[in-house]
């Protein structure tokens, strides 16, 4: 092998992490001051940019080549443009736009959890008091319920036309930990004989319930407040949705929890878990792998678990059978579980 095909060690991928924090505070300081907005409606030089959104223009220089850099903005001699996910999701008069997330996602009550990680390490899971994340009635999740909702409007559009192909039946939808209610609502938007019931939190549920009358079907979505593990759910459904919340869980947990979806399902019924599913590896696909880090900062005892796990657990609480299918819009996978 010659010298010259050997790689060299390198410091730059622990100056690239070291520095991250760079890249998170440039983005952000572009969504608050509608940088892409500006560019997409034809301000396209810093100067432009700058008497647009009334900043200085060296600072708005500076931000913007360092935003291509990153990817997010194109240059031709002094001209900015959008790239073409720039133009989708960060435009603030795109339908997609999901700059709003970063309410939830940079969050102080989720930031926090990193502050001291090393800590977290040591002790296994978040060092938040009162159970992080899945404290009862954690005021984050109304943020969560605001600030996510634009980016799961195509994917749970995806899911209820791959569980409901037909749409042409009754349908008996239970939405746990609904959230924007989205998922659900999605499953009554394609089907006109779907009645959904969402659980949640009482002042989560107000934006849940927000959302299906916009929609158009708060006539046939009521709920039921407080904690997943404590409501009584009623029994007869065709479907359960658990949409990204089995993660915040440890394996007893979620079969408990997984217990009383069996119990509530009829019985042909299913249940349809949405989730980051990590490889066996537990380090592929990235997106999906990751995330667990998430859930170590932030609960006491969360994961993101593999099929196989997913597959024991349902199984320990009595489906005969679970599938595994992608979610087109979403780094999320979906678990369909057969009563």
């Amino acid at each position: 092998m010659s010298s010259a095909a050997v790689q060299q060690p390198t410091p730059q991928l622990f100056l690239q992490t070291i520095n991250s924090y760079q890249r998170t505070e440039a983005l952000k300081a572009a969504i608050e001051l509608n940088v892409f907005t500006a560019v997409g409606e034809g301000k396209e030089t810093a100067a432009e940019i700058a008497r647009h959104l009334g900043t200085s223009e060296r600072g708005m220089r500076i931000l913007c080549d360092f935003l291509t850099i990153l990817g997010f903005l194109t240059k031709e001699g002094q001209r900015y443009g959008l790239t073409p996910d720039s133009a989708l999701f960060l435009d603030r008069r795109s339908p997609a736009y999901i700059g709003g997330t970063i309410e939830f996602l940079l969050s102080p009550q989720l930031r926090q959890g990193f502050d001291n990680f090393a800590e977290v390490v040591r002790k296994g899971g978040t060092i938040i008091p009162d159970e992080g994340a899945v404290a009862p009635e954690n005021p984050i999740w109304v943020k969560f319920a605001r600030a996510m909702a634009p980016m799961m409007a195509m994917a749970s559009q995806s899911l209820a036309k791959l569980v409901d192909q037909k749409a042409d039946s009754k349908l008996k939808v239970l939405d746990i930990a609904a959230g924007h209610g989205l998922f659900g609502i999605a499953f009554a938007k394609n089907n006109p004989q779907a009645e959904v019931v969402a659980v949640d939190w009482p002042n989560v549920l107000e934006v849940a319930k927000e959302n299906a009358q916009k929609a158009g079907v708060a006539d046939r979505y009521s709920t039921r407040e407080g904690s997943a593990f404590d409501v009584d759910n009623g029994t007869g459904y065709d479907l359960v949705l658990l949409t990204n919340f089995l993660h915040h869980f440890d394996t007893d947990g979620c079969e408990t929890l997984l217990r009383k979806v069996h119990s509530a399902l009829g019985e042909h019924g299913r249940a349809v878990t949405v989730e980051f599913v990590p490889n066996e590896d537990r380090i592929s696909p990235p997106d999906a792998a990751t995330f667990s880090i998430i859930m170590l900062a932030s609960t006491p005892a969360g994961d993101a678990y593999t099929f196989s796990e997913l597959q024991k657990m349902l199984r320990n609480v009595g489906f005969e059978r679970s599938e595994i299918h992608p979610l087109p819009q979403s780094i999320n996978q979906v678990v369909i579980s057969y009563k």
